[in-house]
């Protein structure tokens, strides 16, 4: 069954890792899809291998998301072809600079939270209106574990990635009344070019254990991605509807049972970026 049948999905750094995988999950559901990245050579690839010389179901864009016009010309062409926009994987990102925060280079610290935070908020700012007059929408937004954790030595990333998963839930309160959902998902661990980049690094600007974390999933044969493109298809679905408003790991989560458990999700904030106080630990001495 194709989940995704005719629906209309963007996929934003579609051409390498868990973007391209993505977008290879949703056009086998049936979706079509507009695919950008910053290299057109390797979008004219990625087309071909999805569908060949065919041409009909999927729309390809250079654009480099940290710049408004590239984005607002790649939106205005993904309506201007198929009409519609249903669905939005908000993936482009890059790790930025790596090592100790008082050593990196601000300029690149800065163009990470371009490219991270802000690029992700101009493709929402650009998608948005055009799902709230239809009154229907899904959007999932890649954050990443640095969100939810202590991640010493990828400032730029980590910081990028909260502000990521803390403006979905602002705008899953805002959109709500709209039919749009929102969530943003920990894909887990991924055999990409960030694991290349950490690798060429050398340890001791990394973190020891990072990079051997780094090099043991290297040597594994596991498919690493078959959890999290199985999360962005869930949340792109129809089986996903009334979720909004979650940050969802793919490997740790039990987010196949969500639908089943729907109040009991929504009526609470697990799964949400929130203040630890004192008697969250059972130590309510700490508390005033």
């Amino acid at each position: 069954m194709n989940v995704l049948n005719n629906k209309i999905a963007i996929v934003t750094g579609a051409t390498k890792g868990l973007g391209f995988e993505v977008a290879k999950k949703f056009f086998k559901n049936g979706a079509k899809l507009a695919l950008c990245s910053r290299s057109i050579k390797d979008l004219f690839e990625v087309k071909h291998i999805l569908a060949g010389n065919t041409d009909s179901h999927i729309l390809i864009s250079q654009v480099d998301v940290s710049k408004p016009q590239d984005v607002n010309n790649f939106v205005e062409k993904v309506k201007d072809r198929f009409g519609t926009i249903d669905i939005l994987f908000n993936n482009a990102g890059v790790y930025g600079p790596k090592g100790l925060f008082e050593s990196c280079d601000l300029d690149e610290w800065v163009r990470t939270i371009e490219i991270n935070l802000l690029g992700s908020a101009y493709v929402l700012k650009a998608v948005i209106p055009h799902m709230k007059r239809q009154k229907s929408g899904k959007i999932i937004q890649v954050a990443g574990g640095g969100a939810a954790t202590n991640f010493p030595r990828f400032s730029a990333y980590a910081t990028s990635k909260i502000g990521v998963v803390r403006l979905s839930e602002i705008l899953s309160s805002e959109l709500k009344e709209f039919g749009v959902h929102i969530n943003s998902i920990a894909p887990g661990f991924l055999k990409t070019r960030l694991l290349e980049e950490v690798l060429n690094s050398r340890p001791e600007v990394v973190g020891l254990d990072f990079y051997e974390k780094c090099l043991t999933l290297k040597k594994t044969s596991s498919d690493c991605f078959n959890l999290p493109s199985e999360l962005a298809l869930f949340l792109a679905s129809n089986k996903s509807d009334g979720i909004t408003g979650k940050f969802i790991s793919a490997v740790w989560d039990a987010w196949d049972l969500f639908p089943d458990h729907l109040s009991e999700l929504m009526d609470c904030d697990i799964y949400t970026l929130r203040r630890i106080i004192g008697k969250d630990r059972n130590k309510k001495l700490f508390d005033l």
